[in-house]
């Protein structure tokens, strides 16, 4: 998989989320993603539009999705909450 995303980018999305999020029975939900972490926080989740992002160990990450169409509309997302002021 090309490198589609900043290890940067997906830690600073993180943690907007779990300041500006609402907490929900999965972890804090903020402009249609969800953001939790495994119980030792060793590796993070952002979740949204049909797809898992698991950021983790050696600053590595994987998209689960199904549809291309799920995967942009999840980065789309992903660059917008990045990007806000």
């Amino acid at each position: 998989m090309k490198n589609e995303l900043d290890n940067k980018q997906i830690l600073a999305v993180y943690e907007r989320i779990q300041k500006r999020g609402e907490t929900n029975d999965e972890g804090k939900h903020y402009q249609g993603v969800t953001a939790f972490s495994d119980v030792d926080g060793y590796t993070i989740y952002l979740q949204g539009s049909g797809v898992l992002l698991r950021f983790g160990f050696h600053n590595t990450y994987h998209l689960d999705y199904e549809h291309d169409k799920h995967k942009d509309d999840f980065l789309k997302k992903l660059h917008n909450i990045a990007n806000e002021e």
